[in-house]
């Protein structure tokens, strides 16, 4: 049962802030605001514009959806003044009356030319180009932001070929991605570990459906035509979720337009691996009716795409009695994945205006990612001296679905109210076989022993790399060829025995049902002091390693069974064609591709009559699948208060705090040996895990010029360990070689971050901008990924377990520029380059034991941190052409650390770069024609274990993509 007592003290709190700010307002309820929304004659509302009152001390910045707020300080007539990156300065008298001036809508346009100085010339600048404007949006956004801010905004998303929600994000100075088969999934800001940057859906975190039981939100389930900003926090402020130790990654998805706008776009393209098509569609429509009071958002997309990937997979004798052995071979895997993938994308919206002071919206949206992907899967297996191959039918489903009611008042004219309720649900689950009761992943396993050895054995009858081999044996992997000895133990059909018969169970289900309020009283035009609450109420169901496994009675020597099945006993069809199987290393691999079994044989294999006929049975752990599935509820309450003190024309202070206070249950199994001789026990497991983050900030913003500011801040920040590391059981993985055990740890602690960053940033006059600085993390209680070797009655299992690490730090620096080349000749200046750098180092001591009980720390980085990070695009721009040449750098970085043996049984991921392509011709001003490349480069994924990078434990090709489409804006 939940303790309730110190949220409602909590509650009280705020309640009683929220009166005293209330009465307040009582003796302001005569003065005067100006009220309006700034938009652009061509591209809709225009947030962060710059509005004030000439000869007067009173300004305001236009929000995300371009409404301004202005805090007049007399009444009669003004001069109003709006300012914006881009546009032409507007200026115009107005008449303030008592109460609410609703000025209605402000339209700007873009400016012809600008002014910018050089040494002492002075030189015009035509800014003809409409694509110029749409980085004014996020610029303005960042400059006026209280935060440490990156932005984009949706329009230059579009310019570069990212298809969803992490692609969308990899171009931002500071931000690195993880890719799963070619495309980006999970985003990280600074380089930290993926659970420590937040992903938020208008301001909120999405509950995950990650399948380990991570935080993570996995965003390739969010098309990125859903997408309006994205907003990059590496310095939050009190009023943001405070679980984020490397900053982070707030989407914003599409509203009500300031007009009535209708676009289509299509596209169909290629995939070089799969050797076979793609296609994507989109479409927004949105209007505003009854005097523009109600606003009408709808928005959709989807991506369907054949897709493929080739990967060699080796694992290692860690468990040997010495560090020679422990590199040698266990396991050499080829695999290949030929599949589709299907996304889509559906957002709503409604907006309705009272009037000036009220206003309330609505946001839906529902999301769907279905990847179907049969994978084929060869093993060289020289532990045990045999063949292992595995087809499994992969058809992975995720869901993310939920809307949200929110509102935001003027309850005086210095007293503003925002509230929101929101209730969103993320799903990852299989509802594969049909034939059989229990559904998840369908894996059939078929094993042929290899009776006459193998070739390129070590003297000591161990297969190696021929670096890590005793007499130099072995060659490399992008070399690997055939190790039978003898012709008669050539992989065949007719020897490959149905040995095994799995049915893996992964379903997660979170739910997140919130509810937050803000209130923002201005003191003066100078002071605003703002306090706000939130709730989260998380309900959590995992199942992650529930294996349902029959066994055929022969194999087990049971008597009278019936004799095992080959695989050319089955229906079969053909291998699946694309390019060459692992192309991408040297020689030919063909030998080592089966016609796997019908994805209808496969299901069948499950049946209750197949299973009868041939003599299965199951045999599935009773203590493993119990201790796999877990329940969890987490409630949290947040509470924070901050003040927004403008000291001079130049200098900004914003600081506060925020308290987030958590109590988490975990309903698990457990099981334990009792008795003699000793029985399996399995019993209920409760994790409890309450605990209270109280988080202080302070942020400092000093503008040198109108172009130029300095930014310091300091923050607290942390981030909560993830469920499955908490779990009160474990989970086996028995279809790899070797098999897996995961365990969690009920005793983790959540992980704190003390922060300091100071940052720079200089806006040039034709929309581009030199931004750069520095930061230090002091981190504690740090959570890493532990894997060891064990073995259990002569069989080696895999242990990974979550851990804390003690103290580490982190430090970097960041570097960006955008800089439009305008100062050519002629056709030259249309051509620009952006850049950005991030280099990024970091300590971490990991607990070591020697064979005599002393301890003793070895130093390595971060997990998932990468030093070195860049990114680099040159395009140009001219009046109907852009086209863009970008490329994506993450250095390497540690996976997984393995603390018994040390650094040189840590797996690392190489550096990763990516090159992609885009242009886009203007038929007319509203038809444009578009081409998108992905990964030029034919970068792979590989992972290696230790020092050398030839000792890889994964390579993963997955070849390049493009597609050819038009975009139409209707009206």
């Amino acid at each position: 049962m939940k303790n309730s007592t110190g949220f409602l003290k909590h509650k009280s709190r705020i309640i009683q802030v929220s009166a005293f700010f209330l009465f307040a307002s009582f003796g302001t309820i005569h003065a005067q605001t100006v009220k309006g929304t700034i938009v652009g004659k061509t591209n809709g509302a225009l947030p962060g514009a710059n509005i004030s009152i000439v000869d007067a001390d009173a300004k305001a910045v236009s929000s995300l959806d371009g409404d301004f707020h202005l805090l007049s300080p007399k009444l009669g007539e003004v001069t109003l003044k709006i300012e914006y990156i881009g546009y032409e300065t507007q200026v115009f008298p107005y008449t303030i009356k008592e109460g609410t001036n609703d000025i209605g809508y402000i339209t700007i346009v873009p400016e012809e030319k600008l002014i910018s100085n050089k040494l002492t010339d002075i030189q015009e600048v035509m800014v003809s180009r409409p694509n110029a404007l749409t980085q004014a949006k996020a610029y303005e956004i960042k400059k006026n932001s209280n935060a440490i801010m990156e932005v984009i905004a949706a329009d230059a998303i579009g310019k570069l070929p990212d298809r969803n929600a992490a692609e969308a994000v990899q171009r931002v100075q500071g931000v690195a991605v993880a890719r799963y088969h070619g495309e980006a999934d999970q985003a990280t800001v600074r380089g930290t570990p993926f659970a420590w940057t937040s992903a938020l859906f208008n301001g909120n975190r999405l509950p995950s459906a990650n399948v380990l039981g991570n935080r993570c939100f996995v965003l390739d389930v969010v098309p990125s035509e859903l997408i309006q900003f994205v907003q990059v926090s590496k310095a939050i402020t009190p009023d943001m979720d405070g679980d984020a130790i490397g900053g982070s990654i707030n989407f914003i998805t599409r509203t009500a337009p300031a007009k009535k706008t209708l676009s289509v776009s299509g596209a169909g393209g290629y995939n070089t691996f799969s050797q076979d098509g793609t296609y994507n569609a989109s479409i927004v429509y949105g209007d505003r009716f009854f005097k523009k009071k109600l606003g009408v958002l709808l928005s959709g997309a989807i991506w369907d795409r054949q897709w493929g990937a080739d990967s060699f997979d080796v694992t290692y004798n860690t468990s040997a009695a010495n560090d020679i052995q422990r590199k040698s071979i266990n396991s050499v895997m080829m695999k290949r994945y030929m599949g589709t993938r299907r996304t889509i994308g559906l957002n709503g919206g409604l907006e309705y205006k009272f009037n000036a002071d009220n206003k309330i919206y609505f946001r839906g949206m529902f999301n769907k990612f279905d990847d179907i992907r049969p994978v084929y899967e060869t093993y060289v297996d020289y532990t045990n001296k045999r063949y292992q191959y595995n087809f499994r039918y992969s058809h992975y489903q995720t869901e993310l679905y939920g809307m949200e009611l929110g509102g935001e008042h003027s309850l005086s004219s210095k007293l503003n109210l925002d509230w929101m309720l929101s209730d969103y649900q993320a799903k990852y689950f299989l509802d594969t076989p049909p034939t059989n009761s229990t559904k998840g992943l369908p894996i059939a396993t078929f094993r042929q022993k290899i009776t006459g050895g193998f070739n390129n054995l070590s003297s000591d009858g161990n297969r190696y790399w021929g670096f890590d081999s005793p007499d130099g044996i072995g060659g490399e992997y992008m070399d690997y060829s055939s190790d039978i000895s003898s012709q008669n133990d050539r992989l065949s059909a007719d020897k490959l025995l149905l040995s095994q018969l799995v049915i893996a169970k992964l379903d997660n289900n979170e739910r997140d049902k919130i509810a937050r309020v803000n209130l923002k009283y201005d003191v003066n035009p100078n002071i605003s002091i703002k306090v706000g609450a939130k709730y989260r109420d998380k309900d959590r169901t995992s199942t992650y390693g529930y294996n349902t496994v029959y066994l055929p009675g022969a194999s087990l020597g049971i008597p009278n069974s019936p004799a095992l099945l080959t695989l050319s006993q089955l229906a079969t069809t053909d291998a699946p064609s694309g390019t060459a199987f692992l192309g991408g290393m040297n020689g030919n691999y063909d030998s080592y591709i089966m016609n796997p079994p019908t994805k209808d044989q496969l299901f069948q294999m499950f049946s209750p009559e197949f299973l009868q006929q041939n003599g299965f049975r199951d045999f599935s752990s009773a203590e493993t699948n119990a201790t796999s599935v877990y329940t969890g509820e987490e409630s949290v309450f947040a509470a924070y208060a901050m003040a927004e003190i403008k000291a001079s024309d130049k200098f900004k202070i914003v600081g506060g705090f925020r308290n987030e206070s958590t109590r988490m249950t975990l309903n698990g199994s457990k099981a334990t040996k009792e008795g003699t001789p000793a029985t399996t026990v399995i019993s209920e497991s409760i994790v409890e895990s309450n605990y209270n983050a109280f988080l202080p900030m302070l942020h400092l913003r000093y503008n040198i010029s109108p172009k130029a500011n300095i930014r310091f801040a300091y923050t607290k920040s942390f981030i909560r360990p993830n469920f499955g590391d908490l779990s009160p059981g474990s989970s086996i993985d028995n279809t790899s070689t070797p098999f897996t055990i995961t365990r969690g740890n009920p005793d983790l602690k959540p992980t704190f971050s003390h922060n300091f960053d100071v940052m720079g940033e200089y806006y040039f006059n034709n929309i581009g901008i030199l931004s750069g600085g520095v930061f230090y993390k002091k981190i504690s209680d740090i959570v890493f990924s532990d894997t060891s070797i064990l073995n259990i009655g002569g069989t080696n299992y895999n242990i990974t377990q979550a851990k804390n690490l003690q103290d580490s730090n982190l430090i970097g620096f960041e570097a960006g520029i955008n800089k439009r080349l305008d100062f050519l000749p002629g056709f030259w200046n249309g051509f620009g380059v952006e850049f950005n750098y991030t280099f990024i180092d970091s300590k971490v001591e990991v607990p070591r034991t020697d064979s005599n009980g002393i301890q003793y720390f070895d130093k390595t980085s971060l997990p998932n941190q990468s030093k070195n990070l860049f990114n680099v695009i040159l395009y140009y721009e001219g009046n109907k052409i852009m086209v863009r040449l970008a490329g994506n750098y993450r250095g390497k970085s540690v996976e997984t650390i393995n603390q018994k043996l040390g650094p040189q049984y840590y797996i690392w991921s190489d550096k990763n770069f990516t090159v992609d392509f885009s242009a886009s011709y203007d038929i007319t001003k509203k038809l444009k024609i578009f081409v998108e490349l992905n990964n030029l480069s034919n970068e792979s994924l590989r992972l290696y274990m230790g020092d050398n990078k030839k000792r890889v434990t994964s390579n993963e090709w997955y070849g390049s993509r493009g597609q050819l489409g038009v975009r139409w804006q209707i009206f």
